[in-house]
């Protein structure tokens, strides 16, 4: 069975990804353009197993388009270059609304009752193998690389974060020794956003991190690749945390690209 998985993979890893969808990537995913030749050809591969194994379904008659499908994918795929993964194995299926949608809630008060009603809401993710996306709110990410929102890097991020059994904001790694330092990492910048607040300060990170740990990391992941420099410059162990477990230096990437940039134009002139 696992020889079989294996080597279904490894075929959809060569596999020619269609032109079309690589035009999508290109127009869509400005991330794309960091990355190296060999960088570009390992998304493909893991771009290829997602869209055979993942299932997309469209709510509330959103007809679902593969400018749709990929976009999605490939950032979802992002998010596991230079990983060993088993492509979020406990994902079956993508649900993508128009927009905005509601959500039963229920919420238990300080006074021990409950309030039950709904509430709009632009992703979510479940452990259940479901993780559920506004597509107007995706497009608007696209159109906004460096504002440190990004839907899909934040619902998969939580995806990876249940992959070690609990959304707690420690997702799996490779060695053992490296939980320690994350956690203690982690623990120290989840509590200076939650001070800042407190204290009426401007954190880079997004308030929403305050939340809870898990919230927490799937910010610091949305910040890591859409404002990389900012994330480095201000808090760099929290960076060099997700540099190490991504096994991207996202920042140099960006500053390779725009000196690259710099000295086309110098030899222009």
């Amino acid at each position: 069975m696992f020889g079989l998985k294996k080597r279904r993979r490894e075929k959809l890893r060569n596999k020619e990804l269609k032109p079309e969808w690589k035009e999508i990537i290109i127009k869509n995913i400005k991330f794309y353009s960091l990355l190296s030749e060999e960088m570009k050809k390992e998304l493909h591969g893991l771009i290829q197993i997602f869209m055979d194994e993942k299932t997309f379904e469209g709510c509330e008659g959103l007809e679902l388009t593969d400018e749709i499908k990929i976009t999605i994918a490939s950032q979802a795929c992002i998010l596991l270059l230079g990983r060993k993964s088993d492509i979020y194995p406990t994902l079956r299926t993508i649900l993508v609304y128009p927009h905005a949608y509601f959500a039963p809630l229920k919420q238990r008060m300080e006074d021990g009752s409950i309030i039950e009603g709904y509430q709009a809401r632009l992703g979510e993710s479940w452990s259940r193998g479901q993780v559920v996306l506004a597509w107007d709110e995706i497009l608007q990410d696209t159109n906004d690389i460096h504002d440190g929102h990004n839907l899909v890097l934040h619902e998969f991020a939580h995806q990876l974060d249940n992959e070690s059994g609990a959304a707690e904001g420690i997702p799996e790694f490779d060695k053992r020794s490296s939980y320690i330092v994350w956690a203690r990492v982690l623990t120290n910048e989840y509590n200076k956003l939650i001070s800042d607040i407190v204290h009426q300060k401007h954190p880079l990170l997004d308030q929403y991190g305050a939340t809870n740990p898990a919230e927490f990391f799937a910010v610091a992941t949305e910040y890591f690749f859409e404002r990389p420099i900012e994330l480095k410059n201000l808090h760099s162990e929290l960076y060099e945390q997700f540099k190490n477990f991504f096994k991207l230096d996202t920042a140099a990437m960006i500053l390779t690209v725009k000196n690259q940039k710099n000295e086309g134009n110098v030899k222009l002139l």
